[in-house]
């Protein structure tokens, strides 16, 4: 395959903007997908992807599309996730590619993950193709639209595809515009194999399946290969391309995006962004980009069945071959018995696998409430990573705690910069910046004031925020405080100490860790004591009288009492000797005692989702 006719691009958008749409209408005009076989969002096949209408894993497909000056050319496409958890997958797809259409929604504008995944792009310095979509809807203002796009990020009025992916209209030109805007690979042919993974799957007879883009050299069937952050070796069982579907090809040239089935049994032998090279003749520099991937949020996974505790392992196990993100390892609570603790991208990320777990493999599943991984630096000077507050140390071998903070971009209408203010100055934020986005210039004679800027005019937001703050409930209440309009992008900007504190919940005086949670020690007595009243009213009463305490170490910061159920034994009593009725709650009250010493309290799921609300009702 001649290098000079291939072009490898990928489409970035925030999420609901339009990819998937865009990419069936470039499937039905090369012909790749034939007209019977064709359905909406075909690149998504999973069902959970199907059914909210988002991007979860990124997918590649190789097209033949017959250009304007006659030629033939392979078009390879990698479709991208829109949600903000998955931006890793992003990354790694603009690094296989060497241009992008950044696709903007006519009816809503730039948003949050449009600047991010721009900025992105840029980085990797791909060359941009700004597609205008959604023109067809009747709220759409592509001219508003395409000024914002000039305004933000310089692009000029002749670079602007106006296009409506759900009717077709302009599709045809974009593959045009890909052709003769991008230029072709730059790899060199001759050179030793250097291949980056970008995405990787498991199959039960070829093991490892690894998406690749060949930078230079090439890779057949049984060659020998090397990944080079691991040094383990593989003799290819199979090479091939996407059209859609995997297609056998005797060998990937230089340029090319296909799969390698590797044969590896662990999906850690062959991470996403990991380099491939020859075995007998191995490169000296593996490809730029590769970072290791960090789980930022943890949760613990325990069967509602204690039985099921096999099964919950094996599920995970096939999760984790197909998703290399996914983290975990055993871990078990006095309370919940025997489990996971589990590392995810973002709660998004969370859901995802929650849901997949209870539809795909039929679990019933307790899920602890979320947090965060905080580095404690020991009086000696050593760090510790602590992903559960149940791990971490004594304070007195604590020299600080240091928490993990994100940098945010909220875009927003301008008529909602006052709610959001009032929003991030409860999250322990910082504010570092603000600016206004305006499609269309001012009028002639005209300043560009407060005054002038209608409800239509967006601000653009930058915020530091402790990533904890996150987990409770702000999406949410930024929704409903923004009506909806607001849209939200973050990246992991490191760590920063912060005066915490580990609130611990006792049960029947016993501490249940799973409840256990690390928060701001100005904000642990009102934390401990809104928890308390909430598992109050969600822990069932028993027939003993129920103590539920917050403490911070020793010291009780709040108590709840759930009431004893009572149980009349002296319904059977028809009048008589009051010395008998005396006898039998005395026995009553022997018994009560005896069973709340020794009697255990059941802890349902509604009181660790209580423990996601608490932290929301600050902004409330």
């Amino acid at each position: 395959m001649n290098p000079q006719l291939i072009r490898n691009f990928c489409i970035i958008a925030h999420i609901d903007h339009g990819k998937s749409t865009l990419a069936d209408r470039f499937l039905e005009i090369t012909g790749t997908v034939r007209p019977q076989e064709m359905k909406a969002q075909f690149m998504d096949q999973m069902e959970l992807e199907r059914e909210r209408g988002i991007t979860i894993k990124g997918k590649a497909v190789s097209m033949q599309h017959q250009a304007r000056d006659g030629q033939v050319y392979q078009l390879n496409l990698i479709d991208t996730p829109g949600h903000v958890d998955f931006s890793y997958e992003v990354s790694r797809a603009l690094a296989a590619c060497e241009g992008a259409l950044l696709v903007v929604d006519a009816s809503q504008g730039i948003e949050a993950q449009t600047i991010a995944n721009t900025l992105l792009a840029m980085e990797y310095d791909l060359e941009l193709i700004p597609v205008v979509n959604k023109v067809d809807l009747p709220q759409a203002e592509p001219e508003r639209v395409a000024g914002e796009l000039r305004q933000v990020f310089g692009f000029r009025d002749e670079e602007i595809l106006f296009v409506s992916a759900k009717e077709g209209t302009g599709a045809n030109d974009i593959l045009d515009a890909v052709v003769e805007r991008l230029k072709p690979p730059g790899g060199k042919s001759e050179e030793t194999l250097r291949a980056l993974v970008f995405d990787s799957v498991y199959n039960s007879y070829k093991g490892i399946i690894a998406h690749v883009r060949v930078e230079d050299g090439q890779v057949s069937k049984n060659d020998k290969i090397m990944v080079m952050s691991s040094g383990r070796v593989a003799e290819i069982m199979e090479v091939g391309l996407f059209t859609p579907f995997p297609t056998p090809a005797p060998a990937l040239h230089t340029g090319q995006v296909g799969y390698v089935a590797t044969g590896f049994k662990d999906v850690q032998e062959c991470s996403v962004g990991d380099t491939l090279t020859s075995h007998s003749r191995p490169a000296e520099n593996p490809l730029p980009g590769y970072v290791e991937l960090k789980s930022m949020v943890f949760a613990g996974l325990y069967p509602s069945d204690g039985e099921e505790y096999n099964s919950l392992r094996a599920a995970l196990d096939k999760l984790r071959l197909n998703d290399a993100s996914l983290t975990m390892e055993p871990e078990s609570s006095g309370a919940l018995g025997f489990g996971f603790r589990c590392g995810f991208l973002g709660l998004m990320h969370l859901e995802i696998i929650q849901e997949r777990l209870e539809r795909e493999y039929d679990l019933d599943l307790i899920v602890t409430a979320p947090s965060v991984a905080y580095q404690v630096i020991l009086q000696d000077g050593s760090a510790l990573r602590v992903d559960n507050p149940s791990r971490l140390p004594q304070p007195h071998e604590i020299r600080e705690i240091q928490e993990p903070v994100l940098g945010l971009t909220l875009v927003a209408p301008n008529r909602h910069v006052g709610a959001i203010m009032e929003l991030m100055h409860a999250r322990r934020s910082d504010f570092k910046r603000m600016e206004y986005i305006q499609g269309m210039p001012a009028r002639k004679g005209e300043e560009d004031n407060d005054d002038n800027r209608d409800g239509q005019t967006r601000v653009v937001m930058e915020y530091t925020m402790p990533l904890a703050e996150m987990l409770a409930d702000f999406y949410n209440q930024l929704k409903s405080r923004t009506q909806g309009y607001a849209s939200l992008d973050y990246t992991f900007e490191g760590y920063r100490a912060a005066p915490l504190s580990r609130v611990d919940i006792l049960i029947n005086h016993l501490p249940v860790e799973a409840l256990s949670m690390i928060v701001h020690r100005d904000l642990a007595v009102p934390h401990g004591r809104a928890l308390v009243e909430k598992l109050r009213t969600t822990i069932p009463r028993q027939l003993f009288e129920v103590p539920i305490q917050a403490a911070i170490g020793s010291r009780i910061i709040a108590r709840e009492t759930v009431r004893a159920m009572r149980k009349d034994v002296l319904a059977k009593c028809y009048g008589g000797d009051i010395t008998r009725k005396r006898k039998l709650l005395e026995k009553q009250k022997e018994g009560k005692k005896r069973m709340k010493s020794v009697g255990r309290v059941e802890v349902p799921q509604e009181a660790f989702l209580s423990l996601l609300g608490i932290g929301g009702e600050r902004g409330n």
